[in-house]
């Protein structure tokens, strides 16, 4: 098991970038496959993106492909999600989740461990 703590979120403007972090506790970071996912008010939580454990693969949701990217840094145990090009569309809370499969996958039942999540809210 590990725990996740994202930040980054915040209120910016709608053609802006925001850069959400979330860091894992525990040694097996490296082992883990990681996504993030988000969900507006009113609606299921969604996949964005998510990053195999050596980096390597990547997998991206249609409506977020060309303007966010997803990083990881294995020393530092953290993710990142960096979002560019912010529409009022994305305005979501927005989770980190680990999966302990190698498999980067989209579905929110592959994934054994989420944060807290973190706002982000995307408006003039």
């Amino acid at each position: 098991q590990v725990q996740l703590v994202e930040s980054g979120g915040g209120l910016v403007q709608p053609g802006g970038s925001l850069r959400l972090s979330c860091a894992a506790s525990g040694r097996s970071f490296s082992l883990y496959s990681m996504g993030w996912f988000r969900q507006a008010p009113g609606k299921e939580r969604e996949f964005v993106t998510a990053i195999s454990p050596s980096g390597a693969n990547t997998r991206y949701e249609d409506s977020v492909k060309g303007r966010f990217t997803i990083s990881r840094d294995n020393a530092k145990n953290t993710v990142y999600l960096q979002m560019n090009s912010l529409k009022p569309e994305d305005t979501a809370v927005y989770y980190c989740a680990a999966d302990r499969n190698l498999v980067v996958s989209s579905r929110s039942a592959s994934y054994d461990d989420w944060g807290q999540g973190t706002q982000v809210t995307v408006s003039s």
